[in-house]
């Protein structure tokens, strides 16, 4: 399992690098699988379970070596902080809303003998997460993935996704899920709409 927090939704992982943003964005709680938050306080053992897994996977995906990554509780907040700022960006981006302004957070642009340029995270504990995440999100951007990245219009779920659709119309990580539940929710409330008018014209 290279990418926990994404898989415990059945969802098929972003390109490369970018499935580390997805995952952390997929720690979040989720409603309607009662799916908990896997960056709550109090919980560091499971948070450092979760990031050897995700910095594992993000490794094996951009060709890297292997990461040790040590998180402490004062991470935790930290995390969920550059979380909420990732989904507001993406949600900003989706409805052409006000910019965010990211967590800043270093990195380390190098030359490699095949004279291609290298972006390496930097930092420790959740400054290296958050270098490593805006980094392959700043790599995204120029690639055109990072547009493809979307939360889940389904408030209750929020699942992070990324958008395989051939014009990038998805709304729902899930269209058999989120989106038939949106369908039936539309429906009822035509439904309501039109019982109400009726009424409203018996009563005239």
């Amino acid at each position: 399992m290279n990418w926990p927090a994404t898989e415990r939704h059945c969802l098929t992982p972003a390109p490369g690098g970018l499935a580390l943003v997805q995952d952390l964005l997929n720690t979040a709680p989720a409603v309607p699988a009662a799916l908990p938050d896997l960056l709550a306080d109090g919980s560091l053992g499971a948070v450092q379970e979760w990031a050897d897994q995700a910095v594992r996977g993000w490794s094996g995906a951009t060709g890297r070596g292997d990461v040790q990554l040590v998180l402490t509780d004062d991470d935790l907040p930290k995390l969920r902080c550059l979380r909420d700022q990732v989904r507001r960006a993406l949600a900003a981006g989706d409805c052409g809303g006000e910019a965010v302004r990211f967590t800043s957070a270093p990195v380390v642009v190098g030359l490699a003998g095949d004279g291609t340029l290298t972006i390496e995270p930097e930092g420790a504990g959740a400054r290296w997460l958050a270098s490593a995440v805006l980094a392959e999100g700043l790599l995204a951007q120029a690639s055109g993935h990072w547009r493809r990245l979307k939360i889940c219009r389904n408030a209750a779920c929020s699942a992070a996704f990324y958008d395989r659709s051939r014009n990038n119309s998805g709304v729902w990580h899930s269209v058999r899920g989120c989106g038939n539940a949106a369908h039936l929710r539309a429906c009822r409330e035509r439904r309501r709409g039109h019982s109400e008018e009726e009424d409203s014209g018996v009563m005239a």
